[in-house]
Formats: structure tokens, sequence, C-alpha cells
């Protein structure tokens, strides 16, 4: 780490880094404060090379949102519907089945799959619908289902303690769980934006038991709306001690939020700035988490681009079709292909490789990479 490029104030935290020990809370909140973007970048990429070195990973998926049809009404969220509504969707077993393997042929290796929480389908649609994508092939990847959709599951569906509705639907053929629905886990703020969820122990309390039976999952935040620094520093707290009890996370994932078309669209859309100041600090905080990941669903490729600068090594997936964010205003487009983050990942001086659900490098390009400058040279040279 250049320690030049370290302003006075951040020196401790930077010592701290080189020598491998934990940041506190105030730390962190230290980092927040800080407009100097180039220091945090230094720091977290110096975290980020020793946990990964100069990989940046991307997975062949495909999102599927069975439904959108919910129970309940968080005021954050523009995906939900009820029955009657214009915007409301259920697709039929029949249909996402056909869907995936379509994708199949394309390269997936995983599908990724959440809904809202529906009041009316039986427990036996959700088996077969995991046992159908099971028979498709043995080797696709099923990450499925939030923390509350698993409670959800659990208590008004299966009926089951939430440990025997995870086995079952491991037997069925779930690989892991998905991160989302932790938003932020200050009661004050969840009690605002989505009244009604599960609090922030219900949700660390179904991960810690997936864990606990060796399943993996990915942990996420939800920012930029009515939480403070404080809460996030929070957030990522608890987030950190889980991880220390259970190991089991395997990459962090921050969404922005996007206000555009909820009952909170007053509220500005986190900048840039802000994005990759979060990521950074999100960087050197979870230093038991190997893996973090720029969502560009969110934040758009040139963006999460950019962000492999401040301490991201994963762009996440060509995801073929992703509709919660873009059903709450997002104008970035809906798939990429696995050539254009590769490009991406290659213009920012890193070496671009395909993972698994579990950030396991399975295939590296074999092509070196070069750093910006000399990318944009190359291609003058060209021109």
């Amino acid at each position: 780490m250049n320690s030049l490029l370290i302003p006075k104030e951040l020196r401790a935290i930077a010592e701290k880094i080189e020598a491998r020990v934990r940041i506190s809370d105030a730390d962190a909140l230290d980092l927040y404060r800080s407009n100097d973007l180039n220091a945090l970048g230094v720091m977290a990429s110096a975290v980020r090379e020793r946990k990964n070195g100069n990989y940046a990973t991307y997975i062949h998926n495909r999102y599927i949102n069975y439904s959108n049809i919910c129970v309940l009404s968080c005021q954050f969220c523009a995906f939900a519907a009820r029955k009657r509504d214009a915007h409301a969707f259920e697709y039929a077993i029949e249909e996402i089945v056909h869907t995936v393997a379509e994708a199949l042929r394309l390269g997936v290796t995983e599908v990724h799959m959440v809904g809202g929480l529906h009041p009316t389908l039986k427990k036996d649609w959700y088996l077969r619908l995991v046992r159908s994508l099971r028979a498709l092939d043995p080797d696709l990847h099923i990450k499925a289902f939030t923390a509350i959709e698993i409670r959800h599951l659990a208590r008004r569906i299966f009926r089951m303690p939430i440990r025997d509705t995870l086995e079952l639907l491991r037997e069925t053929g779930l690989g892991s769980i998905t991160g989302g629905g932790a938003e932020i886990f200050d009661a004050a703020v969840r009690d605002e934006i989505c009244r009604g969820k599960e609090t922030a122990e219900e949700w660390l309390d179904v991960h810690r038991t997936w864990h606990g039976m060796g399943g993996r999952s990915t942990c996420t935040m939800l920012y930029g709306h009515i939480e403070t620094l404080e809460h996030r520093v929070d957030h990522l707290r608890q987030l950190r001690a889980l991880q220390d009890e259970t190991g089991g996370f395997t990459g962090f994932v921050p969404f922005a939020f996007e206000p555009q078309t909820t009952v909170l669209s007053h509220i500005k859309a986190a900048s840039a700035f802000e994005q990759l100041r979060n990521l950074a600090v999100s960087r050197i905080y979870l230093d038991n988490v190997d893996h973090l990941t720029a969502y560009w669903v969110s934040m758009g490729l040139p963006l999460a681009q950019v962000a492999l600068s401040y301490g991201v090594d994963d762009l996440h997936g060509t995801i073929l079709e992703e509709k919660i964010f873009h059903m709450a205003g997002a104008t970035t487009p809906q798939q990429q292909t696995a050539a254009a983050l590769e490009h991406a990942i290659r213009e920012a001086g890193r070496e671009p490789a395909q993972r698994d659900s579990h950030y396991r490098r399975i295939k590296s390009t074999g092509v070196t990479p070069v750093n910006g400058a000399e990318a944009v040279a190359a291609e003058l040279a060209c021109a």
C-alpha cells in the first residue's frame, strides 16, 4: 500500500490494514465520513489483493422471479403486488422449467430464483418446482429464496420448523439460499421501509441455521434511503459477527436503493461517489468475507467496472433477466454477455474468470490483462 496516498487522519486505519488487524466500528465511521475516495480505494484494493489477487470474477446465471404476488407491502418495494393489481404476475412451473432449459443451452451454471410471499401457492408447488429444475441438469446450481421467503414457507406453507423446511428443500435440489431481504438491520429503519418484514434477528437466524447445516449463502445491504452511516456500520457489524460464528457467507453484495417508483421517491439516489465509498468501506470492514460483488444491475456496468479499483473482485453475473430493480425504475440493461463482463474486467487491468455459485473460479480466460491506460493506448494504435 502506498502510504503517500493516505491522508494523515486515515493512516492509523491503513496501518491496521497492513498489519491485518481488524478495524473498529469507529474506524468504519471515519472511513464513511472521508471524502478521499482515492485513499479509500487504495486501502480497499490492498484487502482485495490479499484475498483474491488480480482476479475478478463473474457467474453465468439466469434470474427467475417466479411471482411478485406478496402478502407484504414494503414501502421501498415497487416489485410486490396483490393478485388484483395490473402488474401482478405468476409463472407456471412449466414456463419456468422451459425458460431455464433455454438458459442451460446458453451455458448457465446457476438459476437464481426469488419471489414475493405468495399467499396461496402450496407446499407441493414449491417442491415440484425445485425438483423439476433439478431434473433438467444435476450440475445446475439452484440458488433460491430469501430468508423471509424461507420463513414464509416454514410458517405458512410447509408448517414445519425452519431447519426442517431447509432440509426438505435441500433434499429436493436447493443448492444455496440468497442474501436478499436484509435491507438495513436497524429496527426503526425497518419499521419505516419494510414494516411487517422479518426482524434482523430472524434474517440472521435463517442464515445461521442454513450455515449450521453446511450450507452457504451471500449477504446483502440495501443502502441510500433513510439510514444513517451508523446504521450501515451496525449492519456490517452484525454480518461480520455471524460470519465469525459460522463462516457461511461466500460474498457480500450491497445494493443502492432505487427510489424512482416507490413511496420513497422523494429520496435522492445514491451518487456514484457514495456507491464507490460504500463498497470500499465494506471491503475493509468485512475482513472475514472473502468476496465483494458490484451489482451492475443496480449501478450499471461502467460504474461496476470502476468499482474494481475500490475493493470489488466480482461483477455478479450475466443475469439474462431481472425484474425487482427494473420495476423500481432501474434503467440499466437486464442482461450482460460473458464477453462484455470479461472486457470490462480486462479494461480495469484485472484477469477475468468465470466462477461457480460459491465464488470458486472454474474458468480463467488465460488472457493477460492490461491496465486502463495501456488499453486506451492499444485502441488508439489500432484506430
